[in-house]
Parts: structure tokens; C-alpha cells; sequence
């Protein structure tokens, strides 16, 4: 059977705002959707696969990626445009897609086609991304905080705006089936770069927020649903819950074996039930993924060598 590797992250407590850069505006807002009723702030998925193809690209792990940032001219750089997921990992494990139009069409008025043949078509060649990523949902409500700035221009001109702010934590989940890859191993530098994004999302210039977890829960299996994304909850006091994932084990929806448990969240009073139920759970995270990528490593290899 095909094993699949979930997880949901739980970033530490910071506060997230989008700088001033080159769109001129009134208000820098954050981007917002209603949750549980609320309204929450929200960063979307791709500005974490931003965030993760960049650390590729800087980490000196030794993965080639396709789409490079170039810092002096703000812009991506294609590497190879035909794409190459054998090579590169960001083709292998986010994907692409390149949509080219037909060189011929009815408005050409020198086209040679037929009466009745039919219109060339345009070409698409795409790989679906074999990492998904949910969008990082502030645990926290927004309250609407918002900070007023002023910026000189000219001689005698003053600009005046505001940023929003929100003082919060973020969750996300994400998911992928390593045997959809063309090296199954790049799984294994998808856990190393989540564990340690820095900057995500942010305008013109990203403000300083860490993304890298504060506690992850990890899930190694052969079922085909996650069932624990978005488990993190946390109260007026700032505590962390996971009350959904305890029930889920208790009630034999998830095998406790196939989970594994670090961070903050591992000392807490659901980390300690989860622990009592068989969950792997301990205080740290680096340890902890370097232990799964251990059995990783060692069950991908059998998976090949079968």
C-alpha cells in the first residue's frame, strides 16, 4: 500500500503585517477570511511554496531549483523553461504549468486554413504539484489594529497611511504521496525546509515573521485522509489545544504508531493524553523529524528495493 506523509504546523506567537513598499495606498491590509464565525487573518498557500522553494535555493542542501529569486532585480529566473522534475526538486514537487496559445487563429487574416478544418489548438504542459498546502489561518481573531505611519515625499508633501497588524499565531497543514515523485526521497528535504521557513508572505518588503513550527504534528500512513489538519486551538489565556486529534485517536480514526508529536504542545495536557494513547511526543521538533525521516528513509528504500 502507498504511504503518505501529513502534517499541521503551528507557528510561534508574532506579529504579522504587510510593509509599505511600492503600491501607494492608504491602508497595508492583510489578507482575512470568516473562521468559526470570526474573522480571521490568512496567508495563502503560495506565498509558503514561495517560502519553501526560496530555502531550497539558499539551504546548500544541494537542491537544484528551477525558479530562482534574484535578489538585485526582485524577479524570478527560469533555469530550464521546458522544466525538468527529474533534476529540479521545485518541478518534481510543486509543479507547473505553461499554457502557450495557438500560432494560428480565425482572426488571422492571412491563415490559410480550409473551409471547415478545424482551429489548431494551444498546448499546456503541467505537472500537478505532489506537495499541497492549506492556507495559514491565525489562531486568533483580528481585532481590527491598525498603525498609522507618515512618509516624506517631496519638499513640503507628506504621505500618511496606516498597516494593519494582528499579534497572533498561524496554523497550516500540508500533505504529499512520495511515491508520486520522480525521487521519492525529496520528501525528506520537503520536512527539513518546513521546519525551518523563515520569511512568508509580506508585500514589497516581507516583514520578519517566523514561520518555522512552534509545535507539528506529523502523520506517516497508508490511509488516504489526513484527519488532523488544522487540530490546533488556542483560548483567551494563549493555551494550546488539540482536543479533535485526541478524540480522533481515542475513537480509532488515527493509529496513535503513525503519529508523531514535538514542539510546545507536546508538554501540554492534550501532548501528555496522546503520548499515554502511544503518539510519539516530545518537546523537540528537530529531533523528533529526524527520527521520522529515519523511518522514512529506511521504508522508502524497502518500497524501492521490492
Amino acid at each position: 500500500m502507498t504511504l503518505h506523509l501529513f502534517g499541521n504546523i503551528l507557528t510561534s506567537y508574532g506579529t504579522a503585517a504587510n510593509n509599505r513598499g511600492e503600491n501607494d495606498g492608504n491602508i497595508t491590509t492583510l489578507q482575512k477570511i470568516l473562521w468559526k464565525n470570526e474573522v480571521h487573518t490568512t496567508v495563502s498557500a503560495e506565498a509558503i511554496r514561495w517560502a519553501l522553494r526560496y530555502y531550497w535555493q539558499v539551504s546548500g542542501n544541494g537542491c537544484e531549483v528551477n525558479r530562482r529569486w534574484n535578489d538585485q532585480t526582485n524577479d524570478n529566473e527560469w533555469q530550464a523553461p521546458n522544466f525538468d522534475p527529474e533534476r529540479y526538486i521545485d518541478d518534481d514537487v510543486l509543479g507547473f504549468m505553461r499554457a502557450e496559445g495557438a500560432k494560428v487563429d480565425a482572426s488571422d487574416e492571412n491563415s490559410s486554413r480550409k473551409k471547415g478544418e478545424k482551429l489548431p489548438k494551444g498546448t499546456t504542459t503541467a505537472r500537478r504539484g505532489v506537495l499541497e498546502v492549506t492556507r495559514a489561518v491565525s489562531t486568533r481573531p483580528y481585532s481590527g489594529d491598525v498603525t498609522f505611519n507618515a512618509k516624506s515625499g517631496q519638499k513640503g508633501s507628506t504621505s500618511l497611511y496606516g498597516t494593519e497588524v494582528h499579534a497572533t499565531r498561524y496554523q497550516y497543514g500540508f500533505a504529499m504521496t512520495p511515491a508520486r515523485l520522480h525521487r521519492q526521497d525529496r520528501v525528506i528535504e520537503v520536512l527539513n525546509g518546513l521546519v525551518s521557513l523563515g520569511e512568508v508572505a509580506g508585500n514589497h518588503s516581507r516583514f520578519l515573521y517566523d514561520f518555522s513550527p512552534d509545535s507539528i504534528v506529523l502523520r506517516w500512513t497508508h490511509d488516504f485522509s489526513p484527519r488532523l489538519l488544522y487540530c490546533f486551538e488556542e483560548n483567551s489565556d494563549g493555551e494550546i489545544s488539540m482536543p479533535d486529534l485526541v478524540r480522533r485517536v481515542q475513537v480509532g480514526d488515527i493509529d496513535p504508531q503513525e503519529l508523531w508529536l514535538a514542539g510546545a504542545a507536546a508538554e501540554t495536557e492534550d501532548g501528555k493524553k496522546l503520548a499515554q494513547l502511544g503518539a510519539h511526543v516530545s518537546p523537540g521538533i528537530k529531533s523528533t523529524v529526524n527520527r521520522l525521516i529515519s523511518l522514512i528513509r529506511q521504508q522508502i528504500s524497502c518500497e524501492e528495493a521490492a
